[in-house]
């Protein structure tokens, strides 16, 4: 069991409670839950930044774009992006499939939610900062570019499926050695681990913090594995994160979706 920080459909506040990560399960008031039990929401509030090509699999499928114009030259610093506020998306939400789109692409992603405000962030204090971890589809459609911002691609409504739920920090005693499985339809269709990570957490933390400041809730991706799964209306995709838990989500068309605004954040389902 694990310590979880969480919010449920209908409860204005966060609740705290232990969670089983394997069976994902949830123990409110002394009953176990199944995550697919409860309507949740998202567990975290804050900004939400990800980071291109931080797994070395997918920096080297990149690495020959890097030395072409404009830059000629692979990064040295990460590369950051934004899922605002709109993207966000919770556990048992459906993903909207646009018009004129086929699939779209599955980018099971590591969040780590900051607890306190990190600014120039020393490596070796990195974890001070961290509150917990949390489960990430960091939903796009297909493209092949890393240079032209992938507005269009990333930031559409429900793309960042977020939860169910926040472990905290203390109970996961290693974010770099933590194995990833993505499920669509119930297949194992992609394994990898954060031991591949270019940059780890606390680098990554401290690297990022040297130059823009991170605040209690916010949440940073720390990259997609390579070969990231396609999938198309009503696939049902699930991310498994070890120590973390399960998030599972339907891809629907953007037809049969509409959206919801609470009193605190986005919700989304299909119709």
């Amino acid at each position: 069991m694990a310590k979880a920080f969480f919010k449920i459909a209908g409860i204005s506040y966060t609740m705290e409670s232990e969670v089983d990560p394997e069976r994902n399960t949830v123990v409110i008031d002394g009953t176990e839950y199944g995550a697919n039990q409860l309507q949740w929401e998202a567990p975290v509030s804050g900004a939400i930044y990800g980071v291109l090509l931080n797994y070395k699999g997918e920096w080297e499928r990149f690495r020959k774009q890097m030395t072409k114009p404009p830059y000629c030259q692979p990064p040295s610093a990460p590369i950051l992006y934004m899922k605002p506020g709109n993207t966000v998306n919770v556990h048992g939400g459906c993903i909207p499939l646009p018009d004129g789109v086929s699939e779209l692409q599955v980018g099971a992603a590591l969040g780590v939610v900051i607890g306190q405000t990190a600014t120039k962030v020393e490596k070796e204090r990195a974890f001070d900062y961290i509150n917990g971890y949390t489960i990430v589809n960091d939903v796009t459609i297909p493209h092949e570019t890393i240079y032209r911002p992938s507005v269009k691609e990333r930031s559409r409504d429900g793309f960042t499926p977020v939860g169910p739920w926040v472990v905290d920090k203390k109970d996961v005693d290693n974010p770099d050695s933590l194995d990833i499985r993505v499920f669509v339809n119930d297949r194992l269709v992609q394994h990898n681990n954060t031991k591949h990570l270019i940059r780890p957490v606390a680098s990554l933390l401290a690297d990022i913090t040297e130059f823009m400041t991170l605040y209690p809730g916010d949440v940073l991706l720390v990259g997609v594995p390579e070969r990231a799964p396609l999938v198309k209306s009503g696939d049902y995709v699930r991310i498994e994160i070890e120590k973390i838990g399960s998030l599972e989500n339907t891809i629907v068309h953007e037809r049969d979706w509409i959206k919801e605004i609470g009193s605190h954040e986005t919700r989304a389902h299909s119709v």
